[in-house]
């Protein structure tokens, strides 16, 4: 608890937050009492030694007061700041002296022997910066002559740090100095052994190159010239030189298993190699490489810049500017490193950064170089080491795109594929032993999220492991909550990788950072961010584009403005939920996840209002989080493109909400977006939801959410033909919205079930649930859901023979889905007109409606909307005569309902086949087709419909020469039709007295189970 409290010393930290430094993720229900008995034996302590005022209370918190000075931690971080400055203020002795007194500061480990996740995180960060620090101060004590005295140090800090390269080079060049060139090299031969056999990698080029130079004894490694001290008069500056002693090659090694990237090695090699036109050719060449940690930036700039050295004769420079750190290395320092190795001695080195590049331009002014600037984090920090030479060319590799560097070539660094990714593991861990494991493999580059350093770190992993095989590793990776500690060998490592991103961007944007990984989905919109962190959408799309140009979330999809949608690497998203754990509390995740939700409710619920007119009514409790009305207007402008962005979050959404125990959401977003999955046939996320949101509804014993959910389900049902599932969950659903008085709920399940009486030929029963429900509608003014029970009112009129009673009501029904702006009901409206033009005999006026509705359903992408209307429109093609373009709308039908799993149209579309084929004097086609349309009538229970089918099968039959079986067939339509209603049986049997034909094309539609 004081160690929580002390690193966030002046500062509240949340009750949450402690609870969950002490236990995890898994507090006991006594934690909060705990937290504070904790609190009250701390206060105690102190005040037993005078402090009692030390801890504070705060706003869901506590407080621990700390005066300037008292924190080593926060001593150690003043004290390198003053040590840094001095050293940037060339005085190294004053720069020394505060190094040492920050490093004395310590006393082992920071915070050793804590257990907690949260502590042991800042342990590591506290653990790193005095590594750094160490590494500081001694490169400047060798630059003072110290070497004597730092040999014993350094041996002990390789011996605890092996991996760390910089101190290797640190001890072999105090060896060195101190007469002992034989045990330099001996360090060098170490730590190439330790590294090929743990990494499976060469040591980096600059260990190679002081290897090189002390074999040599290079006068490079002799002291530097002894620095201008403060205070006295500096003798007069040397003339720089007017040419380079010797060709620079600071170039890094390059690697011997690089793969892949041809596109892009070739594409910046045209760009350094080719001479440009106009008035590009008195440019420099400036190539940016851009792509996320870990994606491969600085392997490709420096393959690239070893394969065109023949074009640069006069040397490479190279120099890693961190721009991923805090502190990145400044273009002051980078030039003074530049200025050194082309010449020119330190006492004639300006002091200025505007003289310095001033003199680096002159230098190059007649040479031609090339400069490779790793990891840049801005375009201040490169162009003051851009060159005036066009001759000379620069490439820069950042986790940013730099589009201010005018004229640059940007190259961007994707991910991996999935063959470029077992090739790049096949080369680091053996060809034979990956092949043998094509699988694994496969699954170990898809866990590696195909990104080129977890790859490498793998491929390292088993190349140090013989013994293990490819499927071992796999298993490790599989549990996310390891995975970045899996992808971790010798000092490289994911997580470190993406730390130094995290660490570079904003505290808000941190904050944003972690908390997007409390959403379920991969990929999510900006106003998501504006919810997470309860701020205004600008703000939250800022921070976003921060987090895009750091690499640490990237674009997804087309959207732009309100619409853009981000998503997260694999591996990125691993490091993100880490954050979260370790940096938000419970209480501050739950809050964020509620105001997500409930913003998706709104949203979903204005959109559904907007494309389908009102359904069952969802309360909107004052919510945590609210949009304004401008947003979101713009986001659901158009609301089906709207829900085809959002779908996967509305679907993970409903499912984190079940999670959460969030019901009231959890259902009220499940029934704002049933009429969306129906119109779409998205008919396995309508059933996932709606099973998840059932079960919530039932557990949390919410009446009303269960009922929502049973309509919802017995629409689902109906809409999958299983009819006898949907009249059981209307009926139930029926009864709980009358327990709960909900009119508007109870009026839209007594309409389908409604439905569900015609389609079992019960045509009394129908006609009075609908009108029953359109009474309902209309004093409650739902002018699409009245709209769609007219609609289907018409067809029962129809059914009776009554033409001119279906016109009517069709005109009503019109009129109120235009009114009540709901698209596809008056889609369906005309498309029933349609049926009822061909009933009259009336094919070209049939023709003309199902054309205005199939650019309704086209216009609103409504698949199954588009098989209803187009079979409607091969029917009265039929009719017209023209079987060339009634075949074409028949069979394009049938297609959609096949792909759309909507049977009924496909029993419809089958049938119209079937009358086509008698048409056009193939009997036999007609009875292939009308048997399979039969068989379907039984599968999902549609005796009405099942009865005119079998009457045209019997009619084509007896065209086909089988009488007996015609007769057969028609007796059997017959027996079926007498158990309908007496007036449908007895209208069935004129038809069959007359023609098959003359029957119904239809019968009866599709519900609409949320209009």
């Amino acid at each position: 608890m004081l160690a929580v409290l002390l690193l966030d010393a002046n500062r509240a930290v949340t009750i949450g937050r402690l609870m969950e430094a002490i236990y995890g993720d898994d507090p006991p229900t006594t934690s909060r009492a705990q937290v504070q008995i904790c609190i009250s034996a701390l206060r105690r302590l102190f005040a037993a030694h005078g402090a009692d005022k030390v801890i504070t209370t705060r706003s869901q918190g506590y407080a621990i007061h700390a005066e300037d000075g008292q924190l080593d931690a926060h001593l150690f971080e003043s004290l390198l700041q003053e040590a840094r400055r001095a050293r940037e203020e060339r005085d190294p002795d004053k720069a020394v002296t505060y190094y040492r007194q920050a490093l004395g500061l310590w006393r082992g480990p920071a915070l050793e022997g804590i257990e907690s996740r949260i502590v042991q995180s800042a342990a590591s960060r506290l653990a790193e910066h005095r590594i750094t620090a160490n590494e500081e101060c001694i490169q400047l004590e060798l630059d003072l002559g110290r070497h004597h005295e730092l040999v014993g140090e350094l041996t002990e800090l390789v011996a605890e740090h092996p991996l760390r390269e910089r101190l290797r080079g640190q001890l072999m060049l105090a060896l060195y100095r101190s007469g002992r060139q034989a045990e330099a090299l001996q360090v060098y031969r170490d730590t190439r052994t330790m590294m090929i056999e743990e990494l499976g990698i060469e040591p980096d080029e600059r260990l190679q190159q002081l290897e090189h130079a002390i074999l040599t004894s290079d006068e490079s490694l002799n002291l530097p010239e002894p620095p201008v001290q403060l205070g006295t008069e500096p003798a007069p500056a040397a003339a720089p030189p007017v040419s380079v002693p010797n060709v620079p090659g600071m170039l890094p090694t390059g690697i011997a298993d690089f793969t892949g990237r041809a596109k892009q090695v070739d594409e910046i090699r045209q760009r350094l190699t080719v001479a440009p036109d106009g008035a590009a050719r008195f440019a420099v060449p400036l190539i940016t490489i851009a792509g996320k940690a870990g994606v491969g930036k600085t392997t490709i700039a420096v393959h690239v810049a070893h394969s065109v050295t023949e074009h640069f004769p006069d040397g490479q420079l190279f120099a890693d500017l961190h721009g991923a750190v805090s502190r990145p290395t400044s273009p002051m320092q980078v030039l003074e490193r530049f200025l050194r190795v082309l010449g020119v001695p330190g006492n004639a080195l300006p002091d200025g950064l505007e003289e310095r590049a001033e003199m680096y331009r002159a230098l190059l002014a007649d040479r031609r170089m090339l400069i490779v600037l790793d990891d840049a984090a801005n375009e201040g920090q490169i162009l003051p080491l851009l060159p005036g030479n066009p001759a000379s060319a620069v490439i820069v590799t950042s986790r940013s795109r730099l589009a201010g560097l005018a004229g640059a070539t940007h190259v961007g660094v994707d991910l991996f594929d999935s063959v470029q990714s077992v090739d790049l593991l096949a080369r680091i861990a053996g060809v034979d032993r990956v092949q043998s494991e094509a699988d694994a493999a496969a699954a170990l580059a898809d866990l590696c999220g195909r990104l080129p350093l977890a790859l490498r770190i793998a491929g390292a992993r088993l190349a140090a492991r013989p013994h293990w095989n490819v499927g071992q590793l796999v298993e490790r990776l599989e549990d996310e909550t390891r995975r970045l500690d899996e992808l971790k060998h010798g000092e490289m490592g994911i997580r470190a990788s993406i730390s130094l991103t995290y660490d570079s961007v904003g505290e808000e944007a941190r904050r944003l950072f972690r908390r997007l990984a409390i959403l379920d989905t991969h990929v999510f919109s900006a106003w998501t961010g504006a919810a997470l962190l309860d701020c205004p959408f600008t703000e939250a799309q800022d921070l976003l584009d921060d987090l895009a140009d750091a690499q640490l979330v990237e674009t997804a999809g087309t959207g732009r403005g309100v619409h853009a949608q981000y998503r997260f690497h694999d591996l990125i998203r691993v490091f993100a939920r880490e954050r979260l754990a370790a940096e938000e509390s419970t209480a501050e995740r739950d809050a964020a996840l509620s105001r997500v939700l409930g913003g998706l409710l709104m949203l979903t619920d204005t959109a559904r209002r907007q494309e389908y007119g009102t359904g069952i009514t969802v309360r909107r409790e004052a919510a945590a989080w609210s949009p304004s009305p401008d947003l979101v207007g713009r986001l659901v402008a158009a609301p089906i493109e709207w829900f085809e962005r959002e779908r996967a979050t509305i679907v993970s959404g409903i499912r984190q909400a079940a999670q959460a125990g969030l019901t009231e959401l959890c259902w009220g977003i499940t029934v704002n977006a049933v009429m969306f999955f129906e119109s779409r046939a998205y008919l396995d996320d309508w059933r996932e939801t709606h099973e998840l949101a059932l079960e919530a509804t039932r557990q949390a014993g919410d009446k009303r959410g269960h009922a929502a959910m049973l309509y919802s389900m017995g629409s689902l049902s109906a809409a999958e033909q299983r009819y006898g599932d949907a009249q059981r969950d209307m009926e139930r659903a029926v009864e709980l919205m009358r327990e709960v008085g909900d009119e508007q709920g109870f009026a839209l399940a007594v309409r389908n079930l409604g439905f569900l009486h015609q389609m079992n030929g019960r045509f009394e029963e129908a006609a009075a649930h609908y009108e029953r429900a359109l009474k309902i509608f209309r004093s409650t003014g739902s002018l699409a859901a009245a709209a769609y029970t007219l609609h289907s009112l018409s067809a029962l009129r129809l059914a009776a023979g009554d033409l001119d009673g279906a016109k009517l009501l069709l005109a009503e029904a019109l009129a109120c889905s235009r009114a009540g702006n709901s698209r596809r009901v008056s889609a369906q409206v005309l498309n029933r007109m349609g049926r009822t033009h061909l009933q009259a005999g009336e094919p070209a006026l049939a023709a003309d409606a199902f054309g205005e509705a199939l650019a309704v359903v086209r216009e609103i992408s409504d698949p199954v909307g588009e098989a209803y209307v187009l079979h409607g429109l091969g029917v009265a093609r039929l009719q017209q005569g023209r079987l060339g373009d009634a075949d074409a709308a028949l069979h394009r039908a049938l297609s959609l309902a096949s792909t759309s799993s909507q049977r009924l149209v496909e029993v419809r579309v089958l049938t119209a086949l079937g009358e086509l084929a008698i048409s056009s004097g193939e009997p036999e086609q007609a009875v292939a087709r009308l048997r399979q349309a039969a068989t379907l009538c039984r599968t999902i229970e549609v005796p009405f419909q099942e009865t005119q089918t079998l009457m045209l099968l019997a009619e084509a039959l007896h065209a086909a020469g089988d009488r007996a079986s015609a007769e057969e067939t028609r007796a059997k339509a017959l027996a079926l039709a007498d158990r309908l209603d007496p007036s449908v049986a007895r209208r069935l049997r004129e038809q069959a007295a007359r023609s098959p034909r003359s029957a119904d094309p239809e019968g009866v539609t599709a519900p609409a189970g949320g209009a």
